[in-house]
């Protein structure tokens, strides 16, 4: 019965999550329309998923958040020192192949959007077999440096969570 009432169970307490957040103050009609959307959206979109997410470990999906989070304020202050004070003669924007080695879609969608979210970076391509990102970086003297970032940083964290 509760399969079938919240077919996707993260989706729904996201859902009402953000419809928490969105409404910005706690009442108790809001939090009912949360959950009614939370029921409602996942049944209404279920068959549009016709694979599942498989989560392997969901806990660790909060330390992966904290990490990208800390990421994201370094990467801007490191983005506004580059603006501030490097002369465009002295940047080296780069475009970067990473390779995968994660195969769930899933997993390499929230990688390019981890990627994209960080300042500095931003995903721009998938290669047709999935095996490949391209990557765009504003500064990036050692690529190779940046796709090993990439790789333990976040790819590794990644395939634990979902492969």
């Amino acid at each position: 019965m509760i399969r079938r009432l919240f077919p996707h169970p993260y989706l729904s307490a996201l859902l009402v999550l953000v419809w928490m957040l969105l409404v910005n103050r706690f009442a108790w009609g809001s939090l009912v329309f949360a959950i009614l959307l939370s029921i409602a959206i996942p049944a209404l979109t279920e068959p549009y998923w016709p694979d599942r997410a498989r989560l392997r470990h969901p806990g660790k999906i909060i330390a992966y958040v904290l990490l990208v989070i800390r990421d994201i304020v370094v990467a801007n202050v490191q983005v506004a020192m580059i603006v501030l004070f490097k002369p465009n003669s002295r940047l080296q924007p780069a475009w970067i192949t990473i390779p995968l080695d994660l195969r769930s879609p899933e997993a390499i969608t929230v990688l390019a959007a981890t990627i994209t979210l960080t300042p500095g970076t931003v995903s721009s391509d998938l290669s047709q077999d999935g095996h490949a990102l391209l990557v765009h970086c504003l500064h990036a003297p050692e690529p190779e440096s940046v796709i090993l970032d990439i790789k333990n940083r976040y790819e590794a964290r990644l395939q634990e969570i979902f492969e």
